[in-house]
C-alpha cells in the first residue's frame, strides 16, 4: 500500500463512523450532509452548514458536477473544500463517483449482488466507503 494514501483511508473510516452514528444527520439533497458533504466535513473539519453555504454559493447543483467544473485558482467558495479533497489524492472522477456510488473498481469489492447501491441512502453510503477503504489497501 503506497503512504500517500494513508489520509484517505483514514478520512473514508472516520466519515463511515460518524455516518454509523445516527447522531448525524445524512441528507443527499443537503450539499453538507450527503456523500460528498460528509467526507468534506472529515477533511474539512468544518459543520454541515458552513460546507452547504459555501457550495451552493458555486457553480452546478450537485458535488458531481461541482467537481467537473473545478479549476483551482478559480475564486469560488467550494474551491477551498476540494482542493483539500483533492490533496488526499482524490480525483473529479472519484468525487463524481462517491456522489453516484459508482466507481467499478470499488463496487468489485462487494458481492456480486449486492452491487447496486443507492446513492441517496445512508446504509449504501457506508458500504461503499467501506468497499472503497478495502479497495484501497489492495492498491
Amino acid at each position: 500500500m503506497k503512504s500517500e494514501i494513508l489520509p484517505l483511508i483514514d478520512a473514508l473510516k472516520k466519515t463511515v463512523r460518524r455516518l454509523k452514528d445516527n447522531r448525524s444527520s445524512y441528507q443527499w439533497g443537503h450539499l453538507g450532509s450527503c456523500n460528498c458533504g460528509h467526507l468534506a466535513q472529515t477533511v474539512t473539519h468544518l459543520s454541515k452548514g458552513e460546507i452547504h453555504e459555501l457550495a451552493v454559493r458555486s457553480l452546478g447543483e450537485d458535488w458531481s458536477e461541482k467537481a467537473l467544473d473545478y479549476c483551482k485558482g478559480s475564486g469560488y467558495p467550494v474551491e477551498h473544500i476540494l482542493t483539500e479533497m483533492m490533496n488526499l489524492g482524490l480525483s473529479k472522477r472519484d468525487i463524481v463517483s462517491l456522489e453516484r456510488l459508482d466507481d467499478p473498481v470499488v463496487l468489485k469489492q462487494l458481492p456480486e449482488g449486492e452491487r447496486h447501491l443507492k446513492k441517496n441512502k445512508r446504509e449504501d453510503v457506508i458500504t461503499y466507503m467501506e468497499a472503497w477503504v478495502k479497495a484501497l489497501n489492495q492498491s
